[in-house]
């Protein structure tokens, strides 16, 4: 008995015992078929690589190979004839099969393979000399007999390693029974029943040490395997009984026949199947004896056990950091909680925003009820308490802190108990992982609380990360979003500029053309406000707008604005404009466009300012001095009622004005960039009495430097 006094069926279900291939049920089927052609086990062959690799070297080996070039799979199939070929291939996939075992890299196996292999040649010939329709099937049966020993020796290392080099007798039975509680013939026949196999191999591999007058009237393959078994395990410098083949209705001569080939095939099946039998005879078996369990210090053990958690701890903590997304991160936290504590049915649910449920999170694979399961935190039952504790809780099936969740999680589970592992750092509790296992598991469990708790505790700060990543990219994008609508209605404002122009102008346009007047310059004008509204657009799209070549004349674009009001519908009748442009040229750096989008928003506004009429007066001062540059002076006033103090506070950036529209108070802020672009200045002072704006544009020409030189000299 181990030292937890775990049962070794449960021992072996955690070994992880490997699964037939299905290219083996395959192969069996066509092996067992006569009418199976070398095409279609060439095609079959062809899908395991190291399958395929192992008929070729045959077949091209000097044994076989005659020819000078190399033959490929089909060829070699036909070179090496279907006996052969089906030992190879059922042999082959048999040893890929439980080359993984655990434990079985440490131990010499050629023992064991010979004596399987030996098996399944006479299991194979006694078939044949009974006219038993499957003869491949007794072979692999044959070749599986003692596969319990490789069970045995994965789930159970320490009791078993001695016992798995042991003679393979019923006294062996006897010794395994005693102290693990089952024998290898048990432990194999329940590692093939679970391939769901249509066939009596897992019956020939339980008995195949049963007593020779129990099986008289058992089914063939069952017969085969116990005779085929007591003969390769047959000395064969001893002579056989007399009535060795009565169970199988075989004479002693023909016995002797088989027993006599059976070598010399073994021999060559080992050699091309990689396995070294050189010295395997010399080796003598021990008897099978129930060893004493190995004494070990239990705080040594533990110390072991700590070590390696705290290892475990931080690789998990890394391995959980390089997730990305929550998804992606939970699943890794299942995958590796079925990996490190067996734990194959799980459901991990996250604390909802309110901190008021457990909602469990949708996988692939899961059932949809899971994903769709929520777990009040005020309705009580122990995945509620240990959340709220964030403390690792076992709940059996008639335990006191079972509520209705945890009943139907076991019953989904189809089990006896849960376990229950807080996704929580020190401060709160992010979710947690609910696992369902058996109850023999949980002293297991128990002993690995530690490692558990931390395991849920590296999930948590690892989604605390992704959450806290996860807000500042939130973060990011609401401010690009933000930005992005800032932008628009920008652009919607000044896109409604030409428009209402155009609007206005259709008008005049519509009246000219009733009076059958000249239209061309409102053609122009119309012409011109519209390549505006596609400028500002292709700016708000990244498009690069077209700007003017050289220079803009502020006067000649002032009296195009005056112009453009006074004839448009745009401005009331009650208010009216005045420009005083001096006669000299004042041409500065940029966009004509740039310009009269910044004089449209200053008239818009101040036509605004006046409901009731009132004066606008556009005054280009001509050149001025500051901070040794020259500018042009540009002041537009107006007599309203001025501007509020708490707007002029922050006159150029978005307000909330008293306008009607979805883009209102952005008109200034829009001004205010737009002179900066022409890398200029603006202020503003506003009373009672009416509102001015200064601008300052940069002067182009050497001319205007000159002459704002001249004034401030003049003024000294």
């Amino acid at each position: 008995m181990s030292p937890n006094n775990q049962d070794i069926r449960n021992r072996l279900l955690v070994a992880r015992l490997p699964s037939m291939p299905q290219i083996l049920l395959k192969l069996i089927e066509l092996c067992q078929a006569d009418e199976a052609g070398m095409a279609e086990l060439a095609k079959l062959i062809a899908n395991d690589a190291g399958m395929t690799a192992k008929v070729l070297s045959v077949a091209n080996s000097a044994a076989y190979h005659r020819g000078g070039n190399k033959v490929g799979l089909l060829q070699a199939l036909g070179v090496l004839g279907s006996d052969m070929i089906k030992t190879l291939v059922i042999s082959e996939s048999v040893f890929q099969t439980f080359s993984g075992f655990p434990h079985s890299g440490s131990t010499d196996l050629r023992s064991f393979w010979k004596h399987s292999l030996t098996t399944a040649v006479v299991a194979r010939e006694i078939a044949k000399k009974m006219a038993y329709p499957h003869a491949e099937e007794a072979y692999l049966a044959g070749l599986l007999h003692d596969v319990g020993r490789l069970a045995l020796l994965a789930a159970a290392p320490n009791e078993y390693g001695f016992n798995f080099l042991a003679q393979d007798d019923a006294s062996l039975c006897a010794v395994e029974q005693h102290t693990l509680q089952i024998s290898h013939a048990d432990a194999g026949a329940w590692l093939i029943e679970r391939w769901n196999l249509d066939s009596f191999m897992a019956d020939s591999i339980l008995y195949h040490h049963e007593s020779t007058m129990r099986l008289e009237a058992a089914h063939p393959l069952i017969r085969i395997i116990h005779l085929a078994q007591l003969l390769s395990n047959h000395d064969p410098a001893l002579p056989l009984s007399a009535n060795a083949g009565s169970l199988c209705k075989i004479n002693l001569d023909d016995l002797s026949l088989i027993c006599d080939g059976a070598a010399a095939q073994v021999k060559k099946a080992a050699e091309y199947l990689g396995i070294d039998l050189s010295g395997v005879d010399d080796l003598v078996a021990p008897p099978a004896r129930a060893l004493a369990a190995p004494v070990a210090d239990p705080a040594q053990q533990r110390l072991t056990e700590e070590v390696r958690n705290m290892a475990l701890s931080a690789e998990l903590g890394q391995s959980f950091a390089r997730q990305k997304g929550d998804t992606q991160l939970l699943d890794v936290v299942r995958q590796n909680a079925r990996i490190l504590f067996n734990l194959e049915n799980t459901i991990i649910f996250l604390m909802n925003g309110s901190g008021q449920a457990l909602v469990g999170v949708s996988f692939a694979e899961q059932q949809q009820r899971l994903a769709e399961f929520s777990i009040a935190m005020s309705g009580g039952g122990g995945i509620a308490g240990s959340a709220l504790q964030r403390r690792l809780v076992f709940l059996e099936r008639d335990g006191t802190r079972q509520g209705l969740a945890e009943e139907q999680l076991m019953r989904i589970f189809d089990a006896d108990c849960l376990v229950c592992v807080p996704i929580a750092s020190a401060s709160r509790c992010l979710g947690m992982m609910v696992g369902g296992v058996p109850a023999w598991r949980i002293a297991e469990l128990k002993y690995r609380e530690k490692f558990l708790q931390s395991f849920g505790a590296q999930a948590a700060t690892a989604l605390e990360a992704a959450t806290r990543d996860r807000g500042e990219i939130d973060q990011r994008i609401a401010s690009l979003k933000e930005d992005y609508r800032e932008s628009s209605r920008r652009v919607v404002h000044e896109v409604n500029n030409p428009l209402s122009i155009i609007k206005n102008y259709l008008g005049v346009l519509d009246d000219k053309l009733t009076r059958q007047e000249p239209v061309a310059d409102e053609l122009l004008i119309l012409n011109e406000e519209i390549d505006r509204v596609g400028n500002i657009i292709n700016e708000f799209a990244g498009v690069a707008p077209k700007t003017q070549a050289g220079a803009t004349e502020i006067n000649r674009v002032v009296n195009d604005l005056v112009r453009l009001f006074r004839e448009s519908r745009f401005l009331p009748p009650s208010v009216q404009i005045v420009a005083r442009m001096p006669e000299q040229i004042a041409e500065i750096n940029g966009s004509a466009d740039i310009l009269k989008q910044i004089l449209v928003n200053l008239l818009k506004n101040a036509v605004e300012a006046l409901p009731r009429g009132g004066h606008i007066e556009i005054d280009n001062k001509g050149c001025v001095q500051r901070d040794g540059r020259a500018f042009f002076e540009l002041c537009i006033k107006d007599d309203g009622p001025g501007i509020p103090a708490e707007v002029l506070a922050k006159l150029f950036s978005p307000v909330r004005s008293s306008k009607v529209g979805q883009n209102r108070g952005i008109g200034l802020s829009i001004v205010h960039s737009l002179v900066k672009k022409l890398d200029g200045l603006i202020s503003c002072q506003s009373t009672g009495a009416g509102t001015a704006f200064e601008i300052l544009l940069p002067a182009r020409n050497a001319a205007a430097q000159g002459a704002a030189a001249l004034s401030i000299k003049a003024l000294a």
